[in-house]
């Protein structure tokens, strides 16, 4: 984690990924560190 961003737990790989400015208007919505975790769900 960095610079005191938010962060979530992803749903497949369970790692910690921090808050991205191109997930900044569905924050809520993402569930999935990367897009390999959310074709593997």
């Amino acid at each position: 984690m960095s610079k005191g961003l938010p962060y979530k737990i992803c749903a497949v790989c369970e790692k910690p990924f921090d808050w991205r400015k191109k997930w900044k208007k569905n924050w809520e919505f993402v569930k999935y560190c990367s897009e390999r975790c959310r074709r593997n769900k």
